[in-house]
């Protein structure tokens, strides 16, 4: 093959690799986000406060029988298909995950451990199918996922060096018990997990991607594909607003 021929493969081939590269942003960064909704959190009194829940299934019938996320509408209490939402910048987020999946081991212990939220801590309380409170709630640094099997999925800020494990039901109280009609709610017959935690919203906007790390990515190529880098399933993003 003579050098121009081989000049023009391989500048056909950079073509091609930049073309999907283009292509694959634009789908899971660009359009995706067009399509889903933002939910917008105000601030009072210098917090903010952010309520999601994670799901082992959703009712979405485009998608895959997916697990995923949900955000609540904080003026209709409704839980919309989303993982778009918005906060104060500056102010004290606080947060609220409600966790209706089962639970699974992480591949790595040290990810039991709670990152960046304030006092690096997580309160937690476990509930029963019948939405009632199984003991008292326990304020942790860390949710040992290999001893008890008490996390589902996490929530994790890279960028901000934020990274938490999401409480799930326990092994014995997820046993048969979980719900079975998506979004979950607290009296639809699931146990659950309710984790909350907070942290300080960067003082400058922005866009801050947020992701279930590990596990969700269970059975995909180095544990990175389907819902876990899909938007709108355990993807997404947090804009940090003006005041």
């Amino acid at each position: 093959m003579s050098v121009a021929a081989r000049a023009a493969a391989l500048i056909a081939a950079f073509l091609i690799v930049v073309g999907l590269g283009v292509f694959v942003a634009f789908y899971y960064i660009g359009s995706a986000t067009t399509q889903l909704t933002t939910v917008h959190y105000t601030a009072s009194g210098g917090q903010t406060n952010v309520v999601l829940q994670e799901d082992p299934s959703n009712d979405t019938a485009t998608k895959p029988n997916w697990v995923t996320y949900y955000t609540q509408d904080p003026a209709t209490k409704q839980w919309v298909h989303t993982t778009l939402f918005s906060v104060t910048a500056g102010t004290k987020v606080n947060m609220t995950i409600y966790g209706f999946d089962g639970c699974t081991p992480l591949r790595n212990n040290f990810w039991s451990q709670v990152q960046g939220t304030i006092g690096n801590t997580v309160t937690v309380q476990q509930y029963s199918k019948t939405n009632t409170t199984l003991g008292a709630p326990q304020t942790v640094s860390l949710i040992n996922s290999w001893a008890d099997c008490n996390v589902a999925h996490t929530f994790a800020i890279p960028a901000m060096g934020l990274y938490v494990p999401v409480a799930s039901p326990n092994a014995q109280n997820s046993k048969n018990n979980l719900c079975s009609s998506f979004p979950c709610t607290p009296t639809s017959g699931g146990a659950y997990a309710a984790e909350t935690f907070s942290f300080i919203a960067p003082s400058h906007t922005g866009d801050y991607r947020w992701q279930c790390l590990i596990p969700c990515g269970g059975g995909y190529l180095d544990g990175n594909g389907g819902p876990m880098q899909t938007l709108g399933w355990m993807t997404g993003f947090m804009y940090v607003v003006p005041s």
